[in-house]
């Protein structure tokens, strides 16, 4: 899904393929730190002058950013940035600037090490990890508002949140000038800001947005399951099972959204422990709520388990 509608994705490389070109590209490249697969590039000047000279020799170049504690959801923005370009670069940076004062900056995940091991697996060949120093200098004082759409939902529970990502996005866009990004559906209003950005900054990359990668009992990938205690992580299935329900009601002819919303939070409430903070059915592409459900819809939903909040949403329709 890219961003201008009249556009159209590069056909799908196979295996054999892909295998190639990364091969071709591996001799062509210099390193910075490494001698593997994947390349490591500390400095915004250098991974911009390597996309730069990438892109000059015709080669298509696709860009996935990414906080780091990599699992199958990231790594599946990852696959589809290998089959449909050139060459890849994945970013790994805990971005300071969108979490409020009182979140969990200091506790997010950090492993790099784990997360370059699962990108050599996939024979990525370059990987941006700046330091927060790189990326905001000691004079670093702008921010990126892009309005209303980062208003609601997300943006009411973390105000300042969608400004850091902003900014950051817009950072690494500069930095990594690519054809294509990449993005999870998971983070649905994100995408949505991400997009709005693109559009009105003129920023040359299509947005492409990837389907939502659940684990077995589907529940959505995030990095921040990790903080679930085995008890939070089985309660943690409710929200899946709570858009599961949405979805079934509308197949039976349910179309009032505050009815279907109200069997929602009355099959959370009979999970322990379980903090609902919002639950709404959103126009899909932007966050206009509805109130009846009679065309393709998005079930968004955020809940706190313990310490742990958790996001997720579903297309219905």
């Amino acid at each position: 899904m890219s961003m201008p509608s009249h556009q159209t994705k590069k056909p799908l490389l196979s295996a054999g393929e892909r295998s190639a070109r990364r091969g071709s590209a591996n001799l062509s490249r210099g390193t910075e730190s490494g001698a593997g697969t994947t390349q490591v590039v500390t400095s915004s000047s250098r991974m911009r002058l390597a996309v730069q000279a990438a892109k000059t020799s015709g080669k298509t170049i696709g860009f996935v950013p990414t906080m780091g504690a990599l699992h199958r959801g990231h790594l599946s923005l990852v696959e589809a940035s290998l089959s449909q370009c050139d060459q890849t670069v994945v970013s790994i940076f805990v971005n300071p600037t969108q979490f409020g004062p009182d979140e969990d900056v200091g506790r997010y995940p950090r492993t790099l090490d784990r997360d370059l091991r699962l990108l050599e697996e996939l024979c990525c060949p370059w990987v941006f990890a700046p330091s927060a120093s790189e990326m905001y200098g000691a004079q670093f004082d702008t921010s990126i508002d892009v309005g209303p759409v980062a208003e609601p939902f997300e943006g009411a529970m973390r105000p300042t949140h969608f400004q850091g990502v902003a900014t950051v996005v817009l950072k690494l866009f500069q930095i990594v000038p690519a054809n294509h990004a990449y993005f999870g559906q998971k983070d649905y209003q994100q995408s949505l800001v991400v997009k709005q950005l693109a559009r009105d900054l003129s920023v040359p990359i299509d947005i492409h947005v990837q389907k939502i990668v659940r684990e077995e009992d589907g529940l959505a990938c995030s990095s921040r399951n990790a903080f679930l205690s085995p008890a939070e992580r089985v309660r943690a299935r409710s929200l899946w099972q709570s858009l599961q329900l949405a979805e079934q009601m509308v197949a039976a002819g349910e179309k009032s959204a505050d009815k279907i919303i109200g069997q929602m939070r009355e099959q959370l409430a009979r999970c322990e422990n379980v903090e609902v903070e919002y639950i709404a059915f959103l126009e899909e592409g932007t966050v206009c709520e509805v109130t009846t459900v009679d065309r393709r819809t998005v079930v968004v939903i955020a809940a706190r388990f313990g310490q742990t909040r958790l996001i997720d949403n579903h297309i219905i329709g």
